[in-house]
């Protein structure tokens, strides 16, 4: 039987690889970070929120996402959305997935 910690480390770096993935995909539509949180769980991605926000700044900064404040409510709200460059890289990034799954099932079912 193998390592619990062994396995659990590997399924870590797994989710980690594809939350950028995750991420672009769910901001076609503008999203503040708790709201995408939440839409992200929903759809079975296991993510927290220290995780998210770093990502979130980092995609920001690397010109993936956009940002715009609403203060129209009584708690000022930071919305994100996929930016033209984003679309570009998450598409990219979405055939690369599907091309090592592809690879991956093949080599899974040979074995």
């Amino acid at each position: 039987m193998p390592d619990k910690d062994i396995v659990q480390n590997y399924v870590t770096e797994l989710k980690r690889g594809n939350l950028v993935l995750a991420v672009l995909g769910s901001l076609n539509t503008p999203h503040y970070g708790y709201a995408l949180l939440q839409t992200l769980q929903e759809k079975g991605m296991d993510i927290e929120a220290n995780t998210l926000y770093p990502l979130l700044r980092r995609l920001e900064k690397q010109e993936l996402l956009v940002s715009d404040w609403d203060t129209t409510e009584s708690r000022p709200r930071k919305y994100y959305t996929i930016s033209k460059t984003g679309k570009a890289v998450r598409t990219k990034l979405f055939e690369e997935w599907k091309e090592m799954q592809k690879s991956l099932i093949g080599i899974y079912s040979e074995g």
